[in-house]
């Protein structure tokens, strides 16, 4: 071999020695790296090829009463979870077998679970059995990427409802989930009601914690490092305004009825019960979703998904007068002693009709005996002068027409007609003071809510405020501490004190003296209150009431309706009566008023030959005392 080449070959062979020995001091330099230098950064990293992390679901809020009375509260449940990534799809058929379903429902669960993450664990079945939970966990060696989670639903100890005040969960949707960091697959979330509103406080904070598991993903136990362990924190108790004892009764005497019932604090605003009927269960809705009883209530006829305490809009009819009253005196067309003559009805290029005795009226009398005329002389004042605009405003002053800003989703705003509603319903300059007539009557084109009527009534009891309605009275913090919300109470400035006695003393006349006092008229709590009867062109005509009590220091206001059940002071009134019975002496005395609104049949008790809230109300009790 010639000089040049082994010179070739001992240079080659430095060369290959030097890049060998490159090559171990760059492995040598990143393993200093990884185990010394950046430790801190891949410790935690290369603990999880041996560990498996799972999610630990905080504990919903729980929801109470205003007196601390837990109404909604966590049971127990299981769920089967999914890693997709390390998931052995011939697993499938055993999967299905030992969840008692189908091989399709588990794959569509896992596809599902796929689309949302295929590294993120997700739920795959909630609610599970004991006994499908106990298979899958001796199983668990045969199942890759399968977990579990103990978490909770909703339960309601209580004998109330409170369907659509509570409200309900479901499962989070696609576009809900992907568009927050805090949901997950298969959480659930608050779709209405209270559930819905307040869901960032009564959810919580997702915790995580990290197992010990074999080759086969079968859990030695936990692994202990307070720096990977993250415990989850539960979600805020929330306070409410209700009272569980006056919903319970509220619920009860509202059963097999259509319609809204809301009683308040009229100083504070605060909801002491709120009910719509028909109700739908809560109970149903709160694990497993019931497909055969969601698609039940979503198609009832009877709607009892709609809230109707906060979402209906019908005509109050004479329930309106006493706020007719408060505006006419206001815009200087009637006086304390304005006296208008009823000689059956009221002419203006027809006759308008009036059940009232014939005879002088002046306010007072006219809301005690629910005279028709004394109002439609007075609205037929504010349509020929050129009032409607401020008529709709000062009505909307007392909450009618308007959104109250209640803390629960789907409040209507009612119409209280203006001169831009006419012409946009009417056309312009087609329509003129026929339209307008019964308006001051609570008739045609007015409609609010029995959530409206309530707020309204609370300005006449406490003095001239418009309260905002509100169902949640504090959040409870984890350290105990209260937060309280801060609703609105301002004074409506144009209402004056001299003008409120008056339409005070009529409401109180019409419990002792008008067509209410056959039921709302307590023998030791004065009430003041006033009927109506809302005409229905679809069918029998709404019963309407709105009270409240004691006269002098009102603590609570109420109004009610009852759809299709004629006269309102032999349907709503008796119901209104009982709750505030209740809820100002803690028991109901008078059990016959009890019986008979329990066994009230709108279709059946309803005098066919009563033409006054009077006359039907006497008739009924004349009927009662005769039973034996």
């Amino acid at each position: 071999m010639s000089p040049t080449r082994k010179r070739d070959i001992k240079s080659s062979a430095r060369i290959l020695q030097a890049f060998i020995l490159l090559i171990w001091i760059v492995m040598f330099g990143r393993l200093i790296q990884l185990q010394i230098v950046d430790y801190e950064k891949y410790a935690p990293i290369s603990k999880q090829n041996f560990i498996r992390q799972d999610f630990v679901n905080p504990a919903r809020g729980l929801i109470l009463d205003r007196n601390g009375t837990i109404i909604v509260e966590n049971e127990p449940i299981y769920s089967i979870t999914i890693n997709p990534v390390s998931f052995d799809m011939s697993k499938i058929p055993l999967l299905a077998k030992l969840l008692n379903t189908t091989e399709e429902d588990v794959l569509d669960r896992v596809t599902q679970a796929q689309q949302y993450s295929w590294f993120r664990t997700s739920r795959l079945f909630t609610e599970v059995s004991f006994e499908s939970f106990s298979n899958i966990q001796e199983n668990i060696w045969q199942l890759p990427g399968i977990g579990h989670q103990i978490e909770s639903k909703r339960h309601y100890p209580l004998p109330l409802q409170a369907s659509h005040t509570i409200g309900y969960l479901r499962e989070a949707s696609l576009e809900e989930y992907r568009s927050s960091d805090r949901i997950r697959l298969g959480d659930k979330i608050g779709k209405s009601g209270i559930e819905m509103v307040y869901e960032e406080y009564l959810r919580g904070e997702l915790g995580t914690k990290y197992n010990r598991v074999n080759a086969y993903g079968q859990a030695l136990g936990l692994y202990e490092d307070s720096n990977l362990n993250n415990s989850p924190t539960k979600g805020l108790d929330i306070i409410t305004t209700l009272d569980a004892e006056l919903q319970v009764l509220s619920e009860r005497i509202m059963e097999n009825k259509r319609g809204g019932l809301v009683a308040l604090d009229p100083q504070t605003g605060e909801i002491l019960s709120m009910v719509s009927t028909p109700q739908y269960d809560l109970s149903r809705l709160a694990g497993r979703l019931d497909s055969d009883y969601w698609a039940q209530i979503n198609f009832n006829p009877n709607t009892p998904l709609f809230n109707r305490a906060i979402s209906s809009r019908q005509p109050p009819g004479s329930t309106f007068k006493p706020f007719m009253g408060l505006i006419g005196l206001h815009l200087g067309l009637i006086t304390r002693d304005t006296e208008i003559y009823n000689s059956g009805a009221y002419y203006r290029g027809r006759a308008y009709g009036d059940l009232a005795d014939p005879g002088d009226y002046n306010l007072e009398r006219a809301i005690t005996k629910s005279s028709n005329t004394f109002f439609f002389w007075m609205m037929d004042r504010i349509a020929t002068r050129g009032y409607l605009n401020q008529w709709s405003e000062l009505a909307k002053d007392f909450g009618m027409g308007r959104r109250n800003f209640i803390d629960l989703p789907h409040e209507t705003v009612g119409i209280m007609p203006d001169s831009t509603y006419m012409n946009s319903t009417f056309g312009e300059r087609r329509w003129g003071i026929g339209d307008l007539m019964s308006l001051g009557i609570g008739q045609g084109m007015v409609s609010v809510s029995p959530l409206q009527m309530a707020v309204a009534t609370a300005s006449i009891a406490n003095g001239g405020f418009r309260v905002q309605p509100h169902i949640v009275r504090g959040i409870r913090e984890m350290d105990g501490s209260i937060n309280y919300t801060d609703p609105i109470r301002e004074r409506i400035d144009w209402i004056r004190e001299d003008h409120l006695q008056i339409v005070q003393s009529g409401m109180r006349g019409a419990v002792t003296d008008g067509g209410g006092r056959w039921y709302a008229n307590l023998p030791d709590i004065p009430v003041a209150g006033k009927t109506g009867t809302s005409q229905n062109p679809h069918g029998e005509n709404h019963g309407w009431y709105i009270a409240y009590a004691p006269l002098d220091d009102p603590k609570i206001a109420i109004a009610v309706l009852i759809e299709n059940a004629g006269f309102g002071s032999i349907s709503a009134s008796p119901i209104a009566s009982l709750v505030i019975e209740q809820y100002l002496k803690g028991e109901i005395e008078r059990q016959h008023v009890l019986e008979y609104v329990l066994n009230f049949n709108p279709w059946e008790d309803i005098p066919e030959d009563s033409d006054t809230e009077e006359s039907a109300a006497e008739e009924v009790l004349d009927e009662m005392e005769a039973q034996p």
